[in-house]
């Protein structure tokens, strides 16, 4: 049952992606039922992508009927789909309490697997010059629920095409760390045992450097993936780029980043956008090197997907081929791994920094009585 129903305030009601098993069990339990349904309704409800069966799962007439009439199965749906000529797949998420968001479906190397991209903001505050999630600001923060059924739908997305959604990154619009309690009560719902099952080390979460937050992520226990979006290693070109540069610089993300890994055990990927002119010399391919000495990460060279003039009004552009294979021999002949990132799902603008609202005119708003 999909409808989106309102209380008589006008507040929406949550749905079943915005509890946990012990918030569901303490809810069943108020309602004077066996709160052991609980896990059971949503180990089948993640199982089944959110298209569980509730009379399939014997709750008893009651309390089925209770939730059929107060808690929602689903407050997002797929409002448009684009697929590349590479396989990439994007959609076009709808709220039920209002917006939309883009996500990302890619093939992997492996012809059974998939990585997916999720949003965690509508827009973004960062100001990021050459993205274009950042160009309209911030619309407002996504709830935990509302970024776990983007995972629902790509990996539904995913089974459908015969693939196996093995991997994810918080790396859509906005900035995760931004929204860190919905993103860390996202990633419960994702990646825990019977749940979403998908598993800790599988998912990655990206940052232009929140320094406090980067630290709260390492102590929340989750052990996932972190991936800093750093674009230049002097404060100057970086400030230009990210302007939360000039609150956490370079010295000071970094040290976060070597937190991050010493703390959780894994290894940080550093994501550096190739601009031409900008921040692909040799010396600043040296000025990298440099600053990672000594930190164990993998350094993804990014290939820039134009949005055309930035923020600032300045159209940047993306460094050639070869440029970014000499800046790739001066990281390796330092030992900095490295690699240059495959670009997929360009043609739907789905993109590194291309994420954007595509659809102008199709603003959700919150339904009821719809399916």
């Amino acid at each position: 049952m999909f409808a989106r129903r309102l209380e008589a305030t006008g507040s929406r009601m949550p749905a079943l992606t915005d509890f946990t098993p012990e918030t569901l069990a303490a809810q069943f339990t108020q309602w004077g039922h066996h709160p052991a349904h609980a896990a059971r309704l949503l180990r089948s409800f993640y199982w089944s992508n959110g298209d569980c069966d509730l009379a399939g799962l014997r709750l008893g007439k009651q309390l089925q009927r209770r939730v059929e009439e107060e808690i929602p199965l689903r407050q997002s749906r797929i409002l448009a789909r684009s697929r590349s000529a590479d396989g990439t797949i994007k959609l076009l998420v709808g709220f039920d309490a209002g917006g939309a968001v883009e996500s990302v479906l890619m093939p992997a190397y492996g012809a059974q697997r998939a990585a997916g991209c999720v949003s965690s903001q509508m827009g973004c505050a960062m100001g990021c010059d050459f993205c274009a999630s950042t160009r309209n600001g911030l619309e407002r923060n996504l709830g935990g629920g509302e970024i776990a059924e983007q995972f629902l739908h790509l990996r539904a997305e995913a089974q459908s095409l015969g693939r196996r959604l093995s991997t994810l990154v918080f790396m859509g619009m906005g900035e995760p760390l931004h929204n860190l309690d919905s993103v860390i009560a996202a990633i419960r719902l994702i990646a825990a045992p019977k749940l979403g099952e998908l598993g800790w080390e599988q998912v990655t979460v990206s940052t232009v450097g929140l320094v406090p937050e980067m630290d709260r992520l390492a102590d929340s226990g989750l052990d996932v993936r972190l991936a800093l979006s750093l674009h230049a290693a002097d404060d100057a070109t970086r400030a230009r780029l990210v302007p939360l540069n000039r609150r956490y610089g370079v010295a000071e993300v970094l040290d976060a980043t070597r937190r991050y890994a010493q703390r959780t055990g894994t290894i940080p990927t550093i994501g550096y956008c190739m601009l031409a002119g900008i921040n692909d010399s040799d010396d600043h391919a040296r000025a990298l090197a440099d600053r990672l000495d000594g930190l164990r990460a993998h350094v993804n060279l990014i290939p820039y997907n134009s949005i055309g003039t930035g923020i600032s009004g300045f159209p940047f552009e993306a460094a050639s081929p070869r440029r970014m294979q000499v800046f790739l021999a001066i990281l390796r002949e330092r030992d900095v791994f490295a690699r240059v990132r495959r670009t997929q799902g360009e043609d739907v603008n789905a993109a590194c920094g291309q994420l954007r609202e595509t659809a102008v005119g199709m603003a959700v708003t919150p339904a009821v009585g719809t399916a």
